[in-house]
């Protein structure tokens, strides 16, 4: 352990810590957890800077850090925390028992390099084991992970991707302000983690880098079979196999794969609203997700329809140079504070990620931390209550009531805004979104009107609403989000007995663990039906992560029998979907009727994953073969 900085170097870079997590880091270095005293935590500090420590706190906790660090700056290296040492640490920090989250997170509190969720076989140990190809459809984060860990197993496999490089969404979607809106530090692989983010929320070039560089940096672009596009799949029943169609640059191929897993997202094909006259505009339209960078925004009257995550992120981009900027909304996002959302990561903090060993570790898990506890808990629905489409509970609402109030505090000189940014459904029934004040910043500009009336029909001119009122535009963005709620579209897949995916799920998609399908033998499904985080439990990557285990697991067991295929049983898919509804029929979006892209529709949440993340963890750690059949 060599941190080189004398004492007046690391008190500088202590200067950028973050108090709680490093003091996380001081109970671990030194086995000491009487340092983690309940005067050093604050009511509600999961949700503050600094946990809302005071300034003498923080200067208290930094001369600690200070003695300890240089005390131990030349000793010898420190292991991952025992089970005990990681309970105290993280019961402390989360104020409950975490004795199970204990096991998932032991897989979390690691250094640079270590990687405890790897496969922990090889198909070169399993003598006389089949043959076995894995194909994957798309080259994003979840194709890219499961071609790692496939590769790791020496198990052949093939990612057909239809763009020209890797990163998926981060690959389509260049628009003006695109960024994460989950901390750099939880949108990384678990055993992949960078210290030189530059960013506390990145944007869209350092993602696809994070992306592009992992791929090289494990040989995956070996694997990947670029502008090349899955157009259909089908079972073939006979050889036991997956008979894929291909649109390549040198026209249509058919090729065959054991295993076929879908890595294709769930935010990935843009919705155009369904807007009559939307073909008869005059001028260039496009939706942010294909923005078109030879269009000149500035001087020009542009219409953006949408308000949702994409769409507070690039309006105040060109706001600042186009003429004039008329959003149309239907419905307004609740907005979460997070003031250093566009901050660079200050130079100390940077050091510490690189330097002291498991800081970046224990800051990592205190940013997952509110949402292993609390977040969700502020979206079930209390039936004594009782709910409404105000609030789903007495917790909602005092989620309701802060959220609220930091918004009307942006609106001074601007009382007319209230009515059309003050959201009228409950926190969470929709995708609460990231502000560090930018949007109603934006909204107050002389050259931006945000407008509410609904859209009665897209004219050559521009865009009239119900009301009658006429908006000229010379440009028209949509940000309209995504098809979420259409799973592995336009790719046509064919099971067992020629049933078709679409035609069966009809728009109302179903998977055990959102992962697996009756009637569709070795298919898997990663980002799949009712995986999605709801803003609960860090990021997407952590279901992928868990979701890539199961499949790693599964293909060991393929490799194992004699059978060539394994299907999910229906009873048990069903008995799963069961459980998942019940669940998000109590969360927030479940329960109003605001609608939008968490619920289908059928008027079911395809999409939402309703339970903490852990429990996605404990239900992926082993592929559970009674639950499936297995076909000769």
């Amino acid at each position: 352990m060599t941190m080189h900085a004398d004492d007046a170097q690391l008190r500088q870079h202590l200067r950028d810590a973050e108090v709680p997590a490093l003091l996380m880091t001081l109970a671990h270095l030194t086995g000491d957890t009487s340092i983690l005293r309940d005067d050093l935590r604050t009511d509600g500090w999961l949700f503050l800077p600094q946990g809302g420590l005071t300034a003498r706190q923080r200067e208290e906790a930094r001369a600690l850090a200070a003695g300890v660090l240089a005390r131990l700056g030349d000793g010898p290296a420190v292991p991952p925390p025992d089970a005990p040492t990681l309970g105290r640490i993280t019961g402390w920090a989360l104020g409950v028992d975490t004795a199970e989250l204990v096991p998932m997170l032991a897989e979390e509190i690691i250094l640079p390099g270590a990687d405890p969720r790897a496969p922990g076989w090889s198909r070169d140990d399993l003598p006389g084991a089949p043959e076995l190809e894995v194909a994957v459809v798309g080259a994003g984060m979840s194709g890219l992970l499961a071609a790692h860990r496939l590769t790791q197993a020496g198990v052949p496999v093939t990612v057909y991707e239809k763009n020209g490089d890797v990163g998926g969404t981060w690959y389509e979607n260049t628009y003006p302000g695109c960024r994460v809106d989950v901390a750099s530090q939880l949108y990384s692989y678990s055993f992949a983690q960078r210290a030189d983010w530059p960013q506390h929320f990145s944007t869209h070039d350092s993602v696809r880098q994070y992306f592009t560089e992992f791929a090289k940096q494990h040989g995956l672009y070996d694997h990947i079979r670029f502008d090349t596009e899955v157009r259909a799949a089908a079972w073939d029943e006979a050889a036991g196999r997956w008979r894929l169609t291909l649109a390549t640059p040198d026209g249509e191929r058919t090729v065959t794969s054991t295993v076929l897993v879908t890595a294709v997202g769930q935010l990935n094909r843009p919705r155009l609203p369904d807007i009559a006259g939307r073909d008869e505009f005059a001028g260039p339209a496009f939706h942010s997700a294909r923005w078109d960078h030879g269009v000149e925004l500035a001087g020009r009257r542009v219409a953006v329809i949408g308000t949702g995550a994409s769409a507070i992120q690039f309006v105040p981009e060109i706001a600042r140079t186009a003429g004039e900027v008329r959003v149309f909304q239907r419905t307004p996002p609740w907005l979460r504070p997070t003031m250093h959302y566009h901050h660079p990561v200050a130079d100390g903090l940077r050091w510490l990620y690189e330097h002291v060993p498991y800081y970046l570790a224990w800051h990592r898990f205190w940013l997952l931390a509110p949402g292993l506890h609390r977040v969700l808990e502020g979206w079930v629905v209390d039936r004594d209550y009782p709910p409404t489409e105000r609030a789903v509970s007495a917790m909602n609402e005092a989620l309701r009531v802060t959220l609220a109030g930091h918004m009307r505090g942006q609106l001074a000189g601007r009382p007319d805004l209230e009515p059309l940014v003050i959201p009228a459904y409950p926190v969470g029934a929709r995708r609460v979104l990231r502000d560090n004040g930018a949007w109603i910043a934006t909204l107050k500009r002389p050259n931006v009107r945000l407008v509410g009336e609904r859209i009665e029909r897209v004219t050559p001119g521009g865009i009239r609403t119900a009301d009658g009122t006429e908006h000229p535009a010379d440009v028209i963005v949509y940000g309209t989000g995504f098809a979420a709620s259409q799973f592995l579209a336009p790719m046509s897949v064919t099971g067992r007995g020629g049933v078709d995916l679409h035609r069966s799920w009809n728009g109302d998609a179903r998977a055990h663990l959102g992962l697996t399908v009756p009637g569709f033998p070795n298919l898997f499904c990663l980002y799949g039906p009712n995986t999605n985080l709801a803003g609960h439990g860090g990021s997407i990557i952590h279901m992928s992560e868990c979701g890539v285990t199961y499949l790693l697991d599964a293909v060991r067991h393929l490799l194992g029998s004699t059978h060539r295929a394994v299907e999910v049983r229906r009873e048990v898919c069903e008995a799963f979907t069961a459980e998942v509804d019940a669940a998000n029929a109590e969360r927030a979006w479940g329960f109003s009727k605001t609608g939008g892209w968490y619920v289908n529709r059928a008027g079911r949440s395809a999409q939402n994953w309703p339970f903490p993340p852990h429990e996605y963890w404990r239900r992926t750690r082993r592929f559970h073969p009674a639950e499936y059949l297995h076909l000769p």
